[in-house]
């Protein structure tokens, strides 16, 4: 099976984070991606930039607009994600509570499917 791992930062505590923590926990999610790459479970895994640098398209009257920037005031901002392989949802627990980001985020996971091949 296919997990998705959405990693969720609080907006404001993500803030305050120095430079040489983000630097530190970078090299350690490194690290621990080339693991589970090399064992079979990373499938992918991409961070995200700031919520600012987005753009939010929707269809209005027909027409496909696109708003600069989040939608929404938000409190927590998705920071990346990764989709893993694993056996069941325990397994693809264990696996992401291994994840150092941990230490700055949480991380849903959800099981994914391929609309092909439906639910």
């Amino acid at each position: 099976m296919k997990f998705l791992g959405q990693v969720w930062f609080d907006t404001e505590k993500s803030s305050k984070v120095t430079q040489e923590e983000w630097d530190a926990v970078t090299q350690e999610c490194i690290v621990s991606d080339d693991h589970w790459r090399d064992s079979g479970h990373m499938l992918s895994a991409l961070a995200l930039y700031e919520p600012e640098r987005a753009v939010t398209l929707r269809v209005r009257n027909g027409v496909v607009a696109a708003t600069d920037g989040p939608f929404a005031e938000i409190k927590e901002h998705l920071g990346g994600f990764v989709v893993i392989e694993a056996k069941d949802m325990d397994e693809a627990k264990a696996i992401i509570s291994t994840f150092p980001i941990l230490k700055y985020a949480s991380i849903e996971i959800r099981p994914a499917y391929s609309i092909k091949d439906g639910r």
